[in-house]
């Protein structure tokens, strides 16, 4: 293995995720100067979370689908009328 390269702080690491309330314990080496006193009593850096699978709208469930249907509809409300039409295009090629 080259030197140098390779991280050297591979340590157990609380994760936090602020929105749903959940933390978990893994190693990383990840950088952070905050800490965390964990629940067997020991103290470990703990690095906050925008996301995670606790609150993540595909792994909750809650996941927006596109109405697909909804937006061919309203594309041809907005077009109806003689605009696709064939008889204007034969008119145009008179």
């Amino acid at each position: 293995m080259k030197k140098g390269i390779h991280p050297e702080d591979y340590r157990f690491v609380v994760f936090q995720d602020k929105a749903a309330d959940f933390k978990f314990l893994t190693r990383s080496t990840v950088k952070t100067n905050l800490t965390i006193e964990w629940t067997d009593g020991k103290e470990y850096p703990l690095y906050n979370l925008e996301i995670s699978s606790a609150s993540h709208p595909f792994y909750t469930g809650k996941q927006k689908f596109v109405d697909s249907a909804g937006r061919i509809d309203k594309f041809n409300k907005k077009y109806a009328g003689d605009y696709f039409s064939k008889d204007k295009k034969s008119k145009k090629s008179k």
